[in-house]
């Protein structure tokens, strides 16, 4: 069992990859959006957004023809900076994360990146590929967002749960084949097995 967190901005497609890949019902704290946060939550380029996450989502996806049999338990972070403190808390235990970055809001993805830089939990890069917006190659994306090489960035439609699963086996080969120290100060595993 590995916990894995997903994070990005606002309106990166969170809560959408989580729903398109558990195989439960996923636990979501959608809220509608108010006016009362429109001076914080920009809608730019998010014209048909009406909720947002204010805790977290969770679903569960299980890969038993893996090479090893693995159950991944999936938490969505809100996506405003505003909720750093939790994301912090959903942290704690993970395995990795996964940053899903919208290339229309590239700003919104320094924050989140930062925060696993900083934490020293392992993390890949995800770019939503949203219907009309232009496509950037990895490497393209790598360079504005200033990744190191050893950060696997890679191309996704968030809600393909054959996207979304194929992005999570990413990470957990990441993690487990790039140990760093964790939140708690351990470090992580360098084998499947252990982790």
């Amino acid at each position: 069992m590995l916990k894995i967190v997903i994070a990005g901005g606002f309106g990166a497609g969170k809560t959408t990859a989580v729903g398109a890949v558990s195989e439960i019902a996923p636990l979501s704290t959608e809220e509608y959006l108010t006016e009362a946060s429109a001076d914080v939550d920009s809608l730019a380029g998010l014209a048909s957004k009406r909720t947002t996450t204010v805790a977290f989502d969770f679903g569960r996806l299980s890969l038993p023809d893996a090479p090893m049999p693995l159950e991944l338990f999936l938490f969505g972070t809100p996506g405003q900076d505003r909720f750093v403190d939790l994301w912090y808390d959903l942290s704690r235990g993970a395995v990795g994360a996964v940053v899903l970055v919208d290339t229309r809001r590239l700003e919104s993805s320094f924050a989140p990146v930062s925060f696993f830089e900083d934490i020293g939990l392992p993390f890949v890069v995800a770019v939503n590929q949203f219907d009309g917006a232009h496509r950037y190659r990895p490497e393209q994306v790598r360079t504005a967002l200033e990744l190191p090489s050893a950060v696997p960035v890679v191309t996704c439609d968030a809600r393909d749960p054959n996207h979304v699963a194929g992005v999570l086996l990413t990470l957990v080969d990441h993690a487990v084949n790039n140990p760093t120290t964790s939140l708690a100060g351990h470090t992580t595993s360098t084998t499947l097995q252990d982790a």
